[in-house]
C-alpha cells in the first residue's frame, strides 16, 4: 500500500510515494493470543497440580510423624520426613518409605511394634489415595474425586508406572481446559465461587 505525499511534502523533497508498513494479519495476532491462553491454561493446572501435590506430601509426612510417635519408633522425624519426600514417587515411593521405619521398629520393638508400623502404612496408603489427593486436586485443580480416584487405577492399569505418575498432571490440564471450554462459552463454572460480600454465586 503506498501513501501520496502531500504538497507539503515535495517542497519538503520527501518522494512522492511512501511505502506502508505491511500490518500484521489479524489471523496471526489471534494465533498468538491463543498460543499464550493455551500456555496460561497449562501452567496453571500444572502449578495447581504441584501444590496440591505439596499439601500431600505434607500430609503424609504429618500422618507418619504422629503414627510413629505413638508407636514409639526410633527416630520417627527423620522417617516422617523421609516419607514426606518419597510421596511424590508413584508406587515405589511409599514402599521405600516405609523400609527403613519397618526395620528399626522390628529391631527396636520385636515383631509386635513392625505390626504396629505396617498398619500404620497401610491406614496411610488408604487415607492418601481415597481421601487426601483428591480432595487436594479438588480444591487446587478443580479436579472432581471420582476422577482421582478411578483415572490413575485405570491408567495405571494400562501403563503401570508411568500412567500412575502422569495421571494427575493430566487431570488438572483436562479440567482446566474444561473450565476454560465452558467460561469461553457463557457457561457457568463447575465449582461456585464467592462473590463479593461473602454470599455464594449461583
Amino acid at each position: 500500500m503506498i501513501f501520496p505525499a502531500g504538497d507539503w511534502a515535495v517542497r519538503a523533497g520527501v518522494p512522492a510515494g511512501i511505502p506502508a508498513p505491511n500490518p500484521r494479519p489479524v489471523n496471526a495476532i489471534e494465533d498468538d493470543m491463543d498460543l499464550y491462553g493455551h500456555l496460561r491454561t497449562i501452567g496453571g493446572a500444572l502449578k495447581g497440580w504441584a501444590i496440591a501435590s505439596a499439601y500431600d506430601a505434607l500430609a503424609v509426612g504429618v500422618m507418619w510423624l504422629i503414627g510413629l510417635l505413638l508407636i514409639g519408633v526410633p527416630w520417627a522425624p527423620l522417617w516422617a520426613l523421609l516419607g514426606a519426600l518419597l510421596q511424590v514417587i508413584p508406587h515405589f515411593g511409599p514402599v521405600l518409605a516405609l523400609i527403613l521405619p519397618a526395620l528399626v521398629g522390628l529391631f527396636s520393638g520385636g515383631f509386635y511394634r513392625l505390626l504396629w508400623v505396617l498398619s500404620l502404612y497401610a491406614v496411610i496408603v488408604v487415607v492418601e489415595g481415597f481421601l487426601l489427593q483428591p480432595m487436594f486436586l479438588k480444591r487446587r485443580s478443580r479436579v472432581p474425586v471420582w476422577a482421582s480416584v478411578l483415572v490413575p487405577l485405570v491408567l495405571g492399569l494400562l501403563f503401570n508406572f508411568w500412567g500412575v505418575l502422569l495421571a494427575p498432571p493430566l487431570l488438572a490440564i483436562g479440567f482446566a481446559y474444561r473450565e476454560r471450554f465452558r467460561s469461553r462459552h457463557g457457561r457457568p463454572p463447575s465449582v461456585s465461587t464467592p462473590v463479593k460480600g461473602g454470599e455464594p454465586g449461583p
